[in-house]
């Protein structure tokens, strides 16, 4: 009786087998496509994370917080700072920008940068070049342009509101004309300019 063997089949009869060198390196160059695809998959998911809820870049397209940006700066807002944190008098902050700034300001933005000046529940007007809040002058201990330019009337902030304005007070179309910015319309603080570089530091 003869002996009954167990062989493997390596090739269908009439065609040619593939070299034994082939099969682990065809494993190798698929096991690098489907780390390289999960490495660019969990990217993108980074990113998009960080740029809806923590940070996220902006172009300074004109003049209206000159000097402290200029046309042409990038900054780097975080979300998290206006989320869980507290807005102060001073910050500079990018938000959407209200209906009427297209129409008051001939500018279809979807975005501004503007400073606070107001807090809720502040009352703000102005005299001269002199912005009074709450009776007293604001002491703006960061760089700006003067004249003040248009006034402040008698305005009083709503709750859960601020009023902005430029750093370029005569060239900056701002709640002086266009209102108060409520806080659900804040993106958030701008902390850093990154570009260019000779300019590149904390805000």
């Amino acid at each position: 009786m003869a002996d009954i063997t167990d062989s493997p089949v390596d090739s269908v009869p009439g065609e040619p087998s593939e070299p034994e060198h082939a099969r682990p390196r065809r494993k190798h160059t698929r096991r690098l496509l489907v780390e390289w695809g999960s490495i660019v998959l969990v990217a993108l998911a980074v990113s998009f994370f960080m740029r809806t809820y923590v940070i996220q870049t902006f172009f300074i397209p004109s003049g209206s917080m000159e000097p402290t940006l200029m046309i042409g700066d990038r900054i780097i807002v975080s979300k998290l700072s206006v989320q869980f944190g507290t807005i102060h008098r001073g910050d500079i902050l990018v938000f959407k920008a209200p209906q009427g700034v297209a129409a008051a300001c001939s500018d279809p933005v979807a975005d501004l940068v503007k400073r606070v000046i107001g807090l809720p529940g502040d009352h703000l007007t102005s005299r001269g070049n002199t912005i009074y809040v709450n009776g007293a002058p604001l002491v703006e201990n960061w760089t700006h342009y003067e004249p003040l330019g248009s006034p402040i009337g008698q305005v009083t902030v709503p709750a859960n509101s601020y009023f902005m304005m430029g750093d370029n007070h005569p060239q900056s179309c701002d709640s002086r004309v266009w209102g108060v910015v409520p806080r659900s319309d804040i993106v958030g603080k701008a902390f850093l300019r990154i570009w260019p570089l000779s300019r590149l530091g904390f805000l």
